[in-house]
């Protein structure tokens, strides 16, 4: 069959979320044809290039959402405010119907996601809690606390928000785009009224001009997909099923596919991070009153994806959990864990060693998240019960100033916690640096001794942070070698890639308990409440007291891993997926095939017709037509004129 896979900021891009699982999926997937349709977040993404696609892959279609509308490929916004009143953002400018038309349709969406907090109540975060997992959040729809009145009045609004939002997908396609109409002035006064009307949040009423202004911004990138001109007989029309890595933008166009052609939606989330994802509006602070209607738009956006979507995949139940109280049905949720490869650690899983017996090692990515300063302190208690533990952070800083501020403060913080290996160094240094030039041969005696001191003091150091790839850690699965015992002390986690990769390779984990956690570990492992050290430091203790146990806990990890969290699992699960979806799906037949009656003409396609390579049209007999599978607004033109950001044909 063939499968639409769209993508947002991942694959076939060399860099970004999903972009392994997407490669593997179709890569084990050899037996159907993808078409990608990705929409890239950055100029430095798309600089990068692709990654090497396989022959299955028959066409890439791609569209920037990072580019100003004046910049992006078909989007020529014109000048002047009377000139962006009058345009839809393509080569065609508004008329009276269309701008009648345009206003009231954002006006059905603006005043939804104004009243958002009307129906759950004043909130000034950004959506639900992400470290734990009894997660509320107002802005969708599929809350129990609501009560009857409460629902009707959801309902409603969520009707209103997707009247208005599929109004505007067909007036970008008939007419262009919306780039220049959703930051127009009349924009801008449609969501200024809507923000003051009667029953919305405090939080909401008091959004000031600029709030509004980027508000608007960040809902023109958002809804670029809109605009795009992959809506044809040719493009997602000719998809038999849509395959949406993640919601948000890069399920737009999965919509829109099920709207105008009746296309099955599948969508795949593997993590509850959508929220941190789409409020990062280019690495800048926004206001509360942003972050609200922000929170009320995606909480909309997300309810109606799940709504079309014909099945979701979350990656785990953490994340199923999210998705069901934002209005997912109980009965299209199937979690499908990604898979991940495991014979890179085979090698080490099978070997009965347990690495350094009094070692604990973290591996990951160095951020505040991670909580290494929990984790330090833990370490601390540990070593004064056992002075021979050691603690080993293996992991680059995450990209960005704040990765690399967090690093410098933790090693401040080993440096503090244990002065005795650390300190001596630097007092000789500082001494050798006051020594007097005539002193040479005593300087380089003391240079001698900081040397000697310096090695002295690096092996007897009990904490020590390295990356991936030196002399000592070559490989990732060297790194999970390094110590008996692996240790996550997150605050905040979706799928713990980490904690399976050492489960991979057999080792004893102590954990907190966060995200999925518990789902992952599954009684395999020790899990203790998140920013609490001396839990953490008990749960080491115990595990480095006791090497038996620890054989045991690694030995049921691996098992574990390897019957969930394989890539093979996760390929089967999707070629079962995609096998029910499009077997419940209208069947999609040329004309020349049917019967008068509707029903399929026997011998009407040879075999050979299945071979590659051109076959000449029969003489007699209607042409094929496109597919049958009927739109929903069935006679209607569909996206005339409308080219976009996305005419990029690989």
């Amino acid at each position: 069959m063939r499968i639409g896979l769209l993508t947002d900021g991942g694959y076939p891009y060399a860099t970004g979320e999903s972009r392994l699982w997407c490669d593997r999926l179709v890569r084990g997937l050899a037996q159907h044809e993808f078409d990608l349709f990705a929409l890239s977040r950055t100029a430095e993404q798309e600089a990068r290039g692709w990654v090497q696609l396989p022959l299955q892959v028959s066409r890439v279609r791609t569209a920037p959402l990072w580019t100003a509308d004046e910049d992006t490929l078909g989007l020529h916004a014109p000048r002047g405010l009377l000139s962006r009143l009058l345009t839809g953002g393509g080569a065609r400018s508004y008329g009276r119907r269309e701008r009648r038309r345009f206003t009231t349709h954002f006006t059905a969406l603006a005043t939804a996601v104004c009243a958002a907090d009307a129906a759950g109540g004043e909130r000034d975060d950004a959506g639900p809690d992400e470290s734990g997992p009894d997660v509320s959040w107002p802005g969708g729809s599929g809350h129990g606390a609501y009560g009857d009145e409460g629902r009707a009045a959801a309902g409603f609004e969520d009707a209103r928000f997707t009247g208005g939002l599929y109004g505007l997908a067909e007036l970008a396609c008939e007419h262009g785009g919306l780039p220049a109409a959703l930051r127009s002035e009349t924009a801008l006064r449609i969501l200024e009224t809507a923000c003051g009307a009667p029953g919305t949040g405090r939080t909401v009423q008091a959004a000031t001009v600029p709030d509004l202004l980027a508000f608007a911004a960040e809902l023109d990138r958002v809804l670029r997909p809109l605009s795009l001109d992959w809506y044809d007989e040719e493009s997602l029309g000719a998809v038999d099923l849509c395959h949406a890595t993640s919601g948000g933008a890069a399920a737009l166009p999965g919509l829109l596919a099920k709207r105008f052609f009746g296309v099955p939606l599948l969508v795949t989330e593997h993590s509850v991070q959508l929220r941190s994802h789409y409020l990062a509006a280019a690495g800048t602070p926004v206001s509360a009153p942003v972050r609200a209607l922000l929170a009320n738009f995606h909480g909309r956006l997300a309810g109606e994806v799940y709504r079309q979507a014909a099945l979701i995949t979350p990656g785990n139940t953490h994340a199923r959990r999210w998705q069901e109280r934002c209005g997912a049905e109980p009965a299209k949720v199937r979690t499908v864990y990604p898979g991940m490869e495991s014979g890179r650690f085979a090698a080490l899983g099978e070997n009965e060693g347990d690495g350094g017996p009094d070692t604990l090692v973290w591996v990951g990515r160095i951020e505040p998240a991670k909580d290494l300063v929990a984790l330090l302190h833990a370490f601390a208690e540990v070593r004064r019960a056992e002075p021979d533990a050691r603690l080993r952070i293996i992991g680059a800083a995450a990209q960005g100033p704040e990765g690399a501020t967090y690093l410098a403060h933790c090693r401040t913080l080993a440096a503090q916690l244990f002065p005795d290996e650390a300190g001596g160094v630097l007092a000789v240094d500082a001494h050798i640096v006051d020594a007097p030039a005539a002193d040479a041969h005593i300087a380089d005696a003391h240079i001698a001794d900081a040397h000697a001191a310096d090695s002295r003091a690096v092996c007897d150091n009990p904490v020590s942070f390295e990356d991936i790839g030196g002399a000592g850690i070559p490989d990732l699965a060297q790194a999970y070698a390094a110590g008996g015992i692996v240790v996550l002390s997150s605050v905040a986690e979706g799928f713990p890639i980490s904690l399976v990769e050492a489960m991979f390779c057999g080792r004893a984990t102590v954990s907190t308990d966060v995200g999925a956690v518990v789902e992952v570990i599954g009684g395999t492992g020790l899990v203790v409440p998140p920013r609490n050290p001396r839990a953490l430091a008990d749960a080491c203790l115990a595990l480095l007291r006791d090497p038996k146990r620890r054989a045991r806990l690694g030995a049921a990890a691996r098992a574990r891993a390897l019957e969930l969290f394989t890539v093979e699992q996760n390929l089967a699960a999707f070629r079962g997926i995609y096998l029910e979806l499009i077997a419940q799906a209208p069947v999609r037949r040329d004309t020349a095939a049917v019967n008068a009656d509707g029903g399929p003409r026997p011998f009407a396609t040879p075999p050979e017709a299945h071979v590659l390579g051109l076959w000449p049209e029969p003489d007699e007999g209607p042409a094929p037509g496109p597919a049958e599978r009927a739109p929903s607004r069935a006679g209607h033109r569909i996206c005339a004129g409308a080219r976009g950001a996305g005419d990029r044909d690989a």
